[in-house]
């Protein structure tokens, strides 16, 4: 096996022509440094180097012949390391972000184009589909960080904190406006047709669990695959939607739909951040990461 350290040692003897200077610069004995030009010799079986009265020259059928090999082979490991380290202190690459469409849209688009702004070096791989999609994704490393629905039921990824939560709702369009200020009990929902995101979603299974523990069980007349295509449909007077407030506060300020005011209230939910286990994350996921507080 090749001995880095010893042909270090060679190349800073061979530039510095004297085994004194050559301990000087690389903080080690000079009876070290002779040492390891006798073990380097002894493992190739060639004198690397003439001893002369002015010092140390690279002798004509050994140092001479490996010098230049070995001056850039040490150059391209220094390369190397200091890109190593680069990686430690400067934010570049490329970081794979996971998520679902809205949580892009709702909480993660202000602190990409933020952090775009602010690390232009840095390749930004915007990867969309459902939380549970994501969370398969991060544990077999095709994406760096995951923004997922909470709670996250896997010991296999390494959760990081809330970002921002979710207060799931009902909400309706003109066409059910008799409903306006009317306290509506949960049970009651189920006379009214109902629009539902899609089945294999984090709200969907901790919705089933809430209305189960009540008593209460929901067959949804209209699943969406999104929750902007559930707005259009609501609003057009398809029904009522389970939607979280914050997808739709715009449409709830300008009238086009409004909040049932239904008992019980569904519990917040919330949207956190979860690496791979065992992934140290890079400077440059640290430093986006960084924009969400002390995640």
């Amino acid at each position: 096996m090749v001995n880095l350290e010893l042909y270090r040692v060679f190349y800073t003897v061979a530039k510095c022509g004297s085994l004194t200077k050559a301990a000087q610069e690389l903080y080690i004995s000079q009876p070290a440094v002779s040492q390891a030009i006798k073990q380097l010799e002894t493992q190739t079986g060639v004198s690397l180097f003439t001893r002369t009265h002015k010092g140390m020259v690279l002798s004509a059928s050994g140092g001479k012949l490996i010098f230049r090999q070995v001056e850039e082979a040490l150059s391209l490991l220094d390369g190397a390391e200091r890109k190593l380290l680069e990686m430690n202190t400067t934010a570049t690459g490329t970081i794979r972000i996971g998520a679902t469409d809205s949580i892009f849209a709702h909480v993660l688009a202000d602190k990409i184009a933020e952090f775009s702004q602010r690390e232009p070096a840095v390749k930004l791989e915007l990867i969309s589909s459902t939380s549970p999609n994501t969370m398969n994704w991060l544990k077999e490393g095709k994406c760096d960080v995951a923004f997922l629905n909470l709670p996250i039921e896997d010991d296999n990824v390494c959760f990081c904190g809330t970002i921002t939560h979710l207060s799931d709702v009902f909400v309706a369009g003109k066409k059910y406006g008799g409903l306006k200020d009317k306290v509506i009990q949960l049970s009651s929902l189920q006379e009214y047709p109902l629009l539902m995101i899609e089945s294999d979603t984090v709200f969907r299974r901790e919705f089933a669990k809430t209305v189960g523990a009540l008593g209460v069980s929901f067959t949804p007349d209209i699943e969406v695959s999104n929750w902007d295509l559930m707005k259009k449909l609501v609003a057009k007077g398809m029904g009522v939607g389970c939607i979280p407030r914050e997808y739709c506060q715009d449409e709830l300020e300008n009238g086009e739909l409004f909040e049932l005011n239904v008992a019980p209230r569904l519990p917040v939910r919330g949207v956190g951040i979860a690496l791979a286990k065992n992934v140290p994350p890079s400077f440059a996921i640290k430093e986006f990461l960084s924009l969400f507080g002390n995640v």
